[in-house]
């Protein structure tokens, strides 16, 4: 069942320059709905024109950050749903990335599929220890297509092919020693303060500029890669083997491939 267009699933507040985005939707773990997509945009929206806000912070309720996309949507073909969600992902992480502030990723909980995407996307991210991730799309019979332009270039190559072809979870240790966030504590509050207390003594000129910086060879592969990527993923969301993969997933049974050990 879907989220009605008018239900808060992602809540925005200020305090102390910092506006704050909790993805708040647990009852379908976070999922990438189309209410959730928009309202995220629109909150990143806010927080870019407010000459009060220095940084955002992404951060959730319930056990997991985010499950990926919201596979119990359906709109049009296959083909067609998929190609609507891919601009609307496309779009969001381009904007997270071209945000003239820090994001940080705030997580306490799991992260799967879009949403390695997301925390990709953020500058800075911060874990606590029953955190875990996985790059689940090749047990569905897909690919990371469009977040692979912001988890390829945070993961080492070695973690990259592991991860992205054994769709295996790991946890927080892991994910900073291969590159995908910046730290793992038991105490993700007093870092979160820590790491915002620096950024106030920033300008906002000398972080917008920072930014650009350090985002600037990511969003380059937007530019280069990101038609034959959305392309990808229109055509594998309608293949057989996608189809019973997502299947077998909301019927919460193995795939046909699967094998048992």
């Amino acid at each position: 069942m879907t989220e009605q267009t008018d239900a808060v699933v992602v809540r925005y507040d200020v305090d102390r320059t910092v506006a704050t985005l909790t993805l708040d939707s647990p009852h379908n773990r976070n999922a990438l709905s189309t209410p959730l997509l928009a309202q995220l945009r629109q909150g990143l929206g806010a927080a870019a024109a407010d000459p009060a806000v220095r940084a955002v912070v992404l951060t959730h309720t319930g056990g997991t950050f985010c499950a990926g996309a919201d596979l119990s949507e359906s709109s049009g073909t296959p083909e067609e749903a998929a190609a609507e969600r891919t601009r609307d992902m496309t779009a969001l992480l381009r904007q997270i990335l071209e945000l003239p502030k820090p994001v940080l990723g705030c997580i306490e909980g799991h992260v799967r599929a879009g949403g390695m995407g997301l925390i990709g996307a953020c500058d800075i991210v911060i874990a606590g220890p029953g955190s875990t991730f996985a790059l689940t799309e090749a047990r569905l019979g897909l690919a990371a297509s469009i977040i692979s332009l912001t988890v390829l270039p945070r993961l080492s190559s070695r973690a990259a092919a592991r991860y992205f072809l054994t769709g295996e979870r790991f946890g927080p240790e892991e994910a900073v020693t291969d590159g995908l966030i910046t730290l793992s504590t038991g105490d993700t509050a007093a870092a979160l303060a820590d790491l915002l207390a620096e950024i106030r003594e920033c300008s906002p000129q000398g972080l917008a500029e920072s930014k650009r910086l350090v985002t600037a060879r990511i969003l380059e592969g937007f530019d280069r890669y990101g038609d034959d990527l959305a392309a990808q993923s229109a055509r594998l969301f309608g293949s057989a083997e996608a189809v019973e993969g997502m299947t077998a997933f909301l019927q919460k049974r193995p795939p046909s491939w699967a094998r048992t050990r």
